[in-house]
């Protein structure tokens, strides 16, 4: 019987997130042929696997430390198969900015955008109304600031002694339109989301509150544009050199025509209200049947 180790928790912002992630893949292979522990990740984490001995880790780890390439370089040490991304895509990716570099390389069109030190944007608005600000390396839209074009000035906020996202952040053009996002399973694209909300933007809230957000699936896009993002989505997963499940997000402004991706993520949640078991039931795979994919799919020297 193959040991899983499902991997959850943490000690980023996205903590909670991650608890919910991991108990909910728990349930779904509670009726699996896999032996299943579940591990509240701490500091201990090398000690604990080193002592559990698992056959593989399934890695619903969110945020720093769990989905930026530290955890998988402790797992190849320890010689235990993982799913998701391997250590180089999975920090590629975290890291907004690079992952910007590398899509630009690609061809795959992203916002206007730069990095600044977080104190440049507390005195003065680094580029015209409206853009965004985020930090560079947190997901779940923790720590993220849209400065709209009513703004009475620049953030104050990242001024503050205790802000805990770094010292330097992302700053993008704000791209008005839809919210879509597409996940990618292996060598293939799923469908395509629209995301919306009551709430001022698609954060925190919006994402893993009950009512927080609703999803049309598949979006009400022209054909072409839907077929562009599913494209846009595989070419990111490939050029950041993803593997496993990833979930690319994208703004898509129907005035303009303009689309462009925002960001990959190589670990997407896996909580009751996330999209990727969405967006993989919609292709006739239920919860059980994904979680049971991602585990037989690990290996090292991802």
């Amino acid at each position: 019987m193959k040991h899983v180790a499902v991997l959850m928790g943490g000690w980023s912002a996205e903590r909670e997130v991650s608890l919910r992630s991991g108990a909910a893949s728990i349930d779904a292979l509670k009726d699996s042929d896999y032996k299943v522990t579940g591990i509240d990740v701490d500091r201990s984490i090398a000690q604990r696997l080193s002592e559990l001995k698992p056959d593989v880790a399934l890695n619903m780890l969110h945020g720093p430390y769990g989905e930026d390439g530290c955890v998988q370089g402790l797992l190849e040490i320890l010689g235990i198969p993982y799913s998701h991304s391997g250590v180089l895509a999975s920090a590629l990716a975290m890291h907004k900015a690079r992952a910007r570099d590398i899509f630009q390389r690609a061809d795959i069109p992203v916002a206007e955008g730069r990095m600044c030190s977080r104190h440049e944007v507390a005195s003065e608005h680094p580029m015209k109304v409206p853009y965004v600000v985020k930090p560079v390396a947190n997901g779940s839209s923790v720590g993220v600031y849209i400065v709209r074009t009513d703004s009475d000035g620049p953030l104050k906020e990242l001024a503050a002694d205790d802000w805990a996202f770094g010292e330097h952040v992302l700053v993008e053009k704000y791209i008005a339109g839809k919210e879509l996002t597409c996940a990618v399973m292996g060598d293939r694209p799923l469908g395509v989301i629209e995301i919306t909300s009551d709430l001022p933007f698609y954060d925190y809230t919006a994402k893993y509150a009950p009512g927080g957000s609703k999803h049309l699936l598949p979006a009400p896009l022209p054909e072409d544009i839907y077929k562009r993002v599913q494209e846009l989505a595989l070419k990111a997963h490939a050029a950041l050199g993803c593997r496993g499940v990833s979930r690319s997000d994208f703004r898509y402004d129907e005035a303009t025509g303009e689309l462009v991706c925002l960001e990959t993520n190589t670990q997407p949640g896996m909580t009751p209200t996330s999209l990727v078991p969405e967006l993989a039931a919609h292709e006739g795979l239920t919860f059980p049947q994904l979680v049971t994919w991602m585990i037989e799919d690990a290996s090292l020297g991802r």
